[in-house]
């Protein structure tokens, strides 16, 4: 019977730097908001055991670098001994099943407020513009923002230190590497992102300057823990936290570029269509010229089924798919795509709730529902 099963492209090995993976099925980061005080919790040892396959990658829910990159209730950090203590035994878990981790480290820059930060001052960011009050993607209350305060140019070097140590941090709690989250509105997109960055010194202005900080990350993370351990996540045409660019093609590209110099492990691009958090829009827009200018391996993202995934790959137009809201809803996605089979519907109503089972652990595997 088993060899009836057709080859999924999905499916096929790759060799991803020193790792042997099974198959290009990703887990994309998850913000799940379940990690209780900016601690990861045991229930997610069970959460990320359960969508560990063996030889399958894993990229850890976004994970605040410092005190200051808080913006959401409890997310975990990355930045004491008890957060890297508590990260070890889920990265254990993972690694026990034969699966690749790697820690996403963030920082939210201006979409937070005083009560997320340390002694209620406001938020750092690339500018000091406000930034309008938003429906959570809960879709249940509003996000209110205090307005931002404009780092300084003598400031930078900390927060580009801070995640050189978040990432040192990263690698003494276990994980493979770390994925820098450059993406989506947060800090280091507040820089890239012509609609958000004002500054005028060697951060601002030109395309070099507004990306200099990115890649200021990029250069400290690498030569802290090995290029071979880093990935970078960018969407350059996501308009997320109101953080567009008038020109996100040459964004891209550029980052793409000149990210080759640093050779990193990976970098991960959201696709053009995902430009807000529940829109798929057609767009003529394409990542292939940013898949073309990277020589690493190249991770797509947003919006992707099991067709569209397999395309993506015999097309060449990545060499790994990562897959968020499906890969929550089913724990055992792999299985799935490689037996064709139908898969569970997620909630969105408990994507984030505080619940350490109920939409986190309890999604059924195919031989639960069967």
């Amino acid at each position: 019977m088993a060899a009836k099963i057709p080859t999924v492209p999905l499916l096929t090995p790759y060799k991803l730097g020193k790792f042997d993976l099974s198959h290009r099925v990703v887990l994309a980061p998850l913000t799940r908001q379940r990690s209780y005080g900016n601690v990861p919790q045991p229930h997610a040892i069970l959460y990320y055991a359960q969508r560990t396959s063996k030889g399958g990658l894993l990229i850890a829910e976004a994970t605040g670098v410092s005190d200051t990159a808080q913006g959401y209730p409890d997310t975990p950090g990355i930045w004491t001994r008890e957060q890297i203590e508590a990260w070890k035994p889920i990265v254990d878990a993972v690694h026990a099943k034969g699966g690749i981790f790697f820690c996403q480290i963030w920082h939210v820059g201006r979409v937070s407020n005083q009560g997320f930060q340390p002694n209620g001052q406001a938020p750092i960011s690339s500018t000091d513009k406000p930034f309008t009050p938003q429906i959570r993607s809960t879709g249940i209350d509003v996000a209110q923002f205090t307005p931002p305060r404009r780092l300084r140019t003598d400031e930078i070097p900390r927060i580009v230190n801070d995640f050189r140590l978040a990432a040192r941090n990263a690698i003494a709690a276990g994980f493979d590497g770390v994925e820098i989250h450059g993406a989506h509105g947060y800090l280091i997109d507040q820089f890239m992102k012509d609609h958000v960055n004002d500054r005028t010194d060697q951060y601002g202005g030109s395309l070099e300057n507004r990306c200099r900080f990115a890649l200021e990350i990029v250069d400290a993370v690498a030569n802290e823990i090995g290029a071979e351990r880093v990935g970078i996540r960018l969407s350059p045409f996501a308009d997320y936290m109101e953080s567009g660019d008038s020109n996100p093609k040459a964004l891209g590209l550029y980052m793409a570029e000149s990210l080759n110099k640093y050779e990193i492990l990976y970098c991960h691009m959201v696709e053009p269509r995902m430009n807000g958090v529940l829109e798929k829009p057609n767009t003529s827009d394409s990542l292939l010229p940013m898949r073309k200018a990277f020589k690493g391996c190249f991770l797509v993202a947003g919006g992707y089924d099991r067709e569209e995934g397999n395309n993506a790959i015999i097309e060449n137009r990545t060499d790994l798919v990562a897959y968020g809201r499906p890969f929550l809803a089913n724990p055992d996605l792999p299985r799935r795509f490689e037996l064709d089979v139908p898969l569970n519907k997620y909630n969105r109503e408990t994507f984030y709730t505080s619940d350490p089972v109920v939409g986190y652990t309890d999604y059924p595997f195919l031989e639960d529902s069967a």
